[in-house]
C-alpha cells in the first residue's frame, strides 16, 4: 500500500490541490537538485517505521506542502518545466 498526499498549492490569488505520492515528491527533488542546483535537504526524508500512521502522514503532509511553498519562492517568475508539471500549471494556465 502507499499513501498519495493531497497538498494545497496557492500562487498569488489562485489555489487548487495535487496529488501525489512521496516517491513522486522525491523523483521531482531529485531533477530539481541536479538541473537547479536545489539544496538536497529540502525535501522532508523518507521514513519507513509507520509511515502510514495518521500523525505521520499529516505531518509529513504539511512538510511537503512547505517544501513545494519553498520551490515556488525560489523561482518566484519561471518555475522549471518539471515543477510546472508536477503542480499541474498547464491545467490552469489559459
Amino acid at each position: 500500500s502507499f499513501q498519495v498526499y493531497i497538498i494545497q498549492v496557492s500562487v498569488g490569488n489562485h489555489q487548487w490541490t495535487v496529488k501525489h505520492r512521496y516517491s513522486d515528491f522525491h523523483d521531482l527533488h531529485e531533477k530539481l537538485v541536479s538541473e537547479k542546483k536545489i539544496d538536497k535537504n529540502l525535501l522532508p526524508p523518507k521514513k519507513i517505521i509507520g509511515k502510514n500512521s495518521k500523525s505521520l502522514v499529516e505531518k509529513r503532509q504539511k512538510e511537503l506542502e512547505v517544501y513545494l511553498q519553498t520551490l515556488l519562492l525560489k523561482f518566484p517568475v519561471t518555475a522549471p518545466k518539471v515543477l510546472s508539471h508536477f503542480l499541474h500549471f498547464h491545467l490552469y494556465v489559459s
